[in-house]
């Protein structure tokens, strides 16, 4: 006989653990299930122990400047292992939260890798190799993604690695180089740069972060090539030639010209592959475009009862994305009617050294779409906050439809810019004009201030440049 639910949940990543909470708390009796960790990649492996990291980073690079603070430091030096420990144990720490949150919320968790059968139906196989049948009403994917290999120099975790790896690295990389800058690549760029590594950045395209603002990618590359990175953009690696003592690498930039370099370690972050093979998907005809599940508004696949979240579905491939598309999801599930989420109001954020943050269009995509723009600027340097952090570099900007007065995007990099960058996205979701941001009262002294110079900017107001 199987175990029966009003709601099964594959996977238990930001989006999956999050859904069956939600379904929980909206009386749906739920289970989940987990091949892994409860949390998923995430938390486990992604966005938390990696903050933990550069956070350790971040600390290592203010005691190594100690003296621009009027303090003195001397003597300092990294542990990477007990960096990583740490790290580690930040991720255990809200494995069992979440491990908490499951017996709180009263929702059943199967271990083990899990496979749609049929409709309503999903087979569980755990480590023994025991299969127990469930079956649901209704049921959610929420499978993640994995790091996309290079075709020709798969991941071996020894000298080239994926995300996974980097984080929990048998020994400090001495020459770097990161195949890819977005956040992922970026973030360990930034890290290793920190912690004393030779780092080298390479991009096929033709600036850094490509998704980002171009004046954020601009900036963002002087200020990593100050810190002592090497960037080669509209770049690609040829061939990897993979050695007990390092990996050569061939490299082609964008005149055709052909280098080789040597280095201790090499980092690819070219992407991902979602997790999509073998859970079933074409016994129900489920249908998917390059692999990733086509979903509706309220995150339902084309088969009735079947939703779709997070990573395995349509981009931006974000947690916070995925959260919330499994608050949909359970809410669509319950009867409810859950607003349907616009890709335009979700923030980015990339946490390297200086921070990145975002929502919205870009100044040229905004353009690109049909808009007349007033974009605003506004530097860190002319914030008091900013100057007595000693964190002066950065600039906060602002673009607005010069018809309606609407915030088409918002783009930052500097400190802190990953907390302040809800302030817009809040505007963005409420439909906010720029009469509402220049008429609200920002706090003195806060790095905030900059979001409202920078509206006060566009339109030719700003009171401190």
């Amino acid at each position: 006989m199987a175990d029966t639910y009003d709601l099964i949940v594959l996977g238990s990543g930001p989006g999956g653990y999050v859904a069956a909470i939600r379904a929980a708390q909206l009386g749906l009796t739920t289970a989940i299930v987990e091949r892994e960790l409860l949390g998923g990649i995430c938390l486990n492996w992604g966005c938390i122990p990696t903050k933990a990291l550069l956070r350790s980073a971040e600390i290592y690079h203010y005691m190594q400047h100690a003296k621009d603070y009027g303090l003195v430091a001397d003597g300092i030096s990294a542990d990477l292992e007990a960096v990583v420990k740490r790290s580690r144990g930040v991720a255990k720490q809200l494995n069992q939260g979440v491990t908490h949150l499951m017996k709180k919320n009263k929702i059943t968790v199967h271990l083990g890798t899990g496979k749609l059968t049929g409709k309503g139906k999903l087979a569980v196989t755990d480590k023994d190799g025991k299969t127990t049948e469930l079956q649901a009403k209704n049921i959610v994917l929420a499978t993640g993604a994995r790091a996309r290999d290079l075709p020709f120099a798969k991941a071996d975790g020894k000298r080239v690695w994926t995300y996974r790896h980097a984080m929990t690295p048998a020994e400090m990389p001495t020459k770097l180089l990161v195949i890819g800058s977005g956040a992922i690549g970026i973030e360990f760029a930034s890290f290793y740069n920190d912690m004393g590594a030779d780092v080298t950045v390479v991009e096929m395209l033709d600036r850094l972060v490509p998704v980002e603002d171009a004046d954020v990618s601009a900036f963002l590359e002087k200020a990593l090539k100050k810190q002592g990175m090497t960037i080669l953009t509209k770049a690609g690696v040829d061939k990897l030639e993979v050695g007990s003592a390092g990996v050569t690498a061939t490299i082609k930039d964008k005149d055709g010209k052909v280098t080789t370099g040597d280095y201790s370690h090499v980092i690819v972050a070219i992407g991902i592959v979602p997790n999509t093979e073998d859970i079933g998907l074409e016994a129900l005809g489920i249908e998917t475009d390059r692999g990733f599940v086509k979903t509706g508004p309220d995150c339902q696949t084309n088969v009735d009862g079947i939703y779709a979240i997070g990573d395995i579905t349509a981009p931006p491939w974000l947690a916070h994305k995925a959260s919330h598309e499994g608050v949909i999801a359970a809410e669509a599930i319950a009867g409810k009617h859950p607003h349907a989420m616009d890709p335009r109001n979700i923030p980015g954020c990339t946490y390297c050294h200086p921070q990145i943050a975002s929502v919205g269009l870009t100044e040229a995509k905004a353009k690109e779409a049909g808009y007349e723009v007033k974009v605003g600027n506004f530097p860190f340097i002319g914030n008091g906050k900013a100057i007595a952090l000693g964190e002066p570099e950065g600039f906060v900007k602002t673009v607005f439809d010069a018809k309606t007065g609407e915030l088409l995007g918002a783009h930052m990099i500097g400190a802190e810019v990953t907390e302040l960058i809800q302030g817009y996205t809040v505007g963005k979701q409420g439909e906010l004009t720029e009469a509402e941001f220049m008429e609200t009262v920002f706090p003195h002294p806060t790095l905030s201030e900059m979001m409202h110079e920078s509206v006060l900017a566009a339109y030719g107001k700003a009171l401190h440049i």
